[in-house]
């Protein structure tokens, strides 16, 4: 249950509601793609289960008209949030034409969009980060009101890309957000296993920039850290690394089984804390939503992914010759 009231941090009752529908459509289209892939008709799905509420705390805060996104894989809930949809993203798992990301070309959740400035990502973790900070410099450059946020995992925040980013952010005063959505494992390795420090938070200091770690399940406790970051930000206080606590409901991807290295018990005991019963659950509580229109929503989505999934399944592939496509000169 979220210790944070919507209304004390200038939410309204249809903003709230708004953010509710989003993590439940990014966690609907995410059990669609385990079931396709486990039917054979999609090869991939890195899952989203169990972060939403970092994801889409964090993106409701932001400016989603002028502000820049560079996120990672798991990042469903802040692309649905950044003008995404639930047909890009299926589109996007069946390799179509049509993928808004890259024309069926790359992996699922590789991201990348235009015209909602969704900085296009890569396969090597980590890559994301100069890249928004680079948007941030040209933000500051140009003298304009806009921020960059960058997402990653808290086995990325060991790579070097993280480090020359958060440096250079710093140094310069950037108007860069990045937020780390800690799950406690990279992949297979632990959290004790990958940091010396207590948390990810604790490296703020070494690049001149305030470090908050904050309860990912919590989709206000995530939006007011980002707002206020925003807000230091776009006033020229520069960069915040901010550490989202989550918790990671599936393997890391389909093609793992975490049964080999992770503990059972300890999962069930996080999923008592599942982001979209403990919301729904706040949403109730407060009287923005009866348990009749929050199953009215459920229906209404399950409609609207299974709408996306029948499209995308049913779209064409490119043409082969569009492989050659932004290969060579034309």
């Amino acid at each position: 249950m979220s210790k944070t009231h919507h209304k004390s941090l200038g939410l309204t009752n249809d903003d709230v509601i708004e953010m509710y529908k989003t993590m439940l459509l990014a966690r609907k289209v995410d059990e669609r793609m385990w079931l396709l892939n486990r039917a054979g008709k999609i090869p991939f799905v890195i899952s989203c289960q169990g972060q939403e509420a970092a994801q889409v705390g964090a993106a409701f805060a932001l400016d989603r008209k002028h502000d820049y996104v560079a996120p990672y894989y798991r990042d469903l809930g802040v692309v649905l949030a950044f003008g995404m949809t639930a047909t890009d993203l299926m589109l996007a798992a069946f390799a179509k034409a049509e993928d808004p990301n890259s024309g069926g070309r790359q992996m699922p959740s590789h991201f990348g969009q235009k015209k909602n400035r969704i900085l296009t990502g890569s396969s090597p973790v980590a890559t994301q980060v100069p890249h928004a900070v680079g948007v941030a410099l040209a933000a500051k450059m140009e003298s304009k009101d806009f921020v960059s946020f960058v997402t990653l995992g808290e086995g990325s925040s060991n790579q070097g890309d993280f480090h020359e980013g958060l440096n250079f952010a710093g140094v310069h005063k950037l108007p860069v957000i990045t937020m780390v959505e800690n799950n406690g494992y990279a992949i297979s390795v632990p959290l004790e296993k990958q940091l010396a420090c207590k948390s990810v938070a604790d490296r703020g200091i070494g690049y001149g920039m305030p470090g908050i770690s904050v309860d990912g399940h919590d989709p206000l406790a995530v939006y007011e850290v980002v707002k206020e970051a925003r807000e230091r930000a776009i006033s020229g206080e520069g960069p915040t690394l901010i550490e989202a606590l989550t918790t990671r409901f599936t393997a890391h991807s389909s093609d793992d089984d975490d049964r080999q290295y992770r503990d059972l018990t300890e999962l069930e005991k996080a999923k008592q804390r599942d982001p979209i019963i403990t919301f729904a659950n706040y949403l109730k509580n407060e009287e923005v939503l009866t348990e009749e229109e929050l199953n009215k929503i459920e229906s209404e989505i399950n409609d609207e992914v299974n709408k996306a999934t029948d499209y995308a399944e049913n779209a064409p592939f490119a043409d082969p010759d569009h492989a050659l496509k932004y290969v060579y000169e034309e």
